[in-house]
């Protein structure tokens, strides 16, 4: 099942992401924002534990920035946890 999530205060327009039944990232996709930061930081997240995930980008900043599409991830992800318990 893919969940979406729409960031704010960063490029990116919408990140859908997909888990498998063991809450283990099994696809990204970022749409808008820097292509390459975000197809990589896809890549890099599959097969991750979503609480792995939350913890390596939640915070992360882009330049002035309050935000990042790193931690946009991260923030879908705790969204996505709260809701599910």
């Amino acid at each position: 099942m893919k969940h979406q999530y729409k960031p704010n205060g960063v490029c990116a327009r919408e990140i859908e992401f997909s888990l498998s039944g063991d809450n283990t990232i099994s696809e990204v996709m970022i749409s808008g924002g820097c292509q390459g930061n975000s197809a990589g930081i896809a890549r890099l997240v599959v097969g991750m534990k979503v609480d792995d995930v939350i913890s390596r980008l939640e915070n992360i900043k882009c330049g002035a920035r309050t935000s990042s599409c790193p931690a946009q991830l991260a923030q879908a992800l705790k969204n996505y946890r709260s809701s599910a318990s």
